[in-house]
């Protein structure tokens, strides 16, 4: 299974739960799942956290870190186009596709393989949204991929704070 990090989920995962700091050993134990192959950050969700700054930023920026973290493939112009036109709405305006942003491509690289591929966000369903404000949790059920927290790859990855590489 590899899972594909959403932007929101590193950010989200240094700024709140487990703090590049304090937790050093969450981020070790990423770094390795992520050299092993199991845990990739695709292209659009990556340019999105480096636009940032910080140590989340300098850390990903490293030339190691980011060789094994990026998802080493580039999306399909015809699967975002879907995943935009039937998951979101196939009329969507610029202030709308402004508002979707690069959740597409996440999904979309989901989409590519729905049998070992799982798409990681912080989003909560809200199945009652519609167009631009739709979830990537909500859009990823519409095309069977399978979709959780970090929490869910800590636990489906068995990570511990007393982790060590093999």
């Amino acid at each position: 299974m590899i899972y594909l990090l959403d932007a929101d989920t590193l950010i989200r995962a240094d700024r709140t739960y487990y703090p590049m700091r304090r937790f050093p050993i969450f981020w070790e134990w990423l770094l390795h799942n992520a050299t092993e192959g199991h845990i990739k950050v695709p292209v659009e969700q990556f340019e999105e956290i480096i636009a940032g700054n910080g140590e989340l930023v300098d850390w990903l920026k490293s030339e190691d870190i980011k060789n094994a973290i990026l998802l080493n493939e580039e999306a399909d112009p015809a699967l975002v186009a879907e995943v935009t036109a039937n998951g979101y709405a196939p009329d969507l305006d610029e202030t709308e596709l402004e508002r979707v942003g690069r959740d597409p491509f996440l999904i979309a690289y989901g989409y590519t393989s729905t049998e070992d591929r799982f798409v990681v966000t912080f989003e909560n369903s809200a199945p009652r949204k519609q167009r631009a404000n739709r979830k990537v949790p909500d859009v990823c059920r519409e095309f069977g991929v399978e979709c959780g927290t970090i929490f869910d790859v800590i636990d489906l990855l068995d990570f511990t704070t007393d982790w060590k590489p093999e």
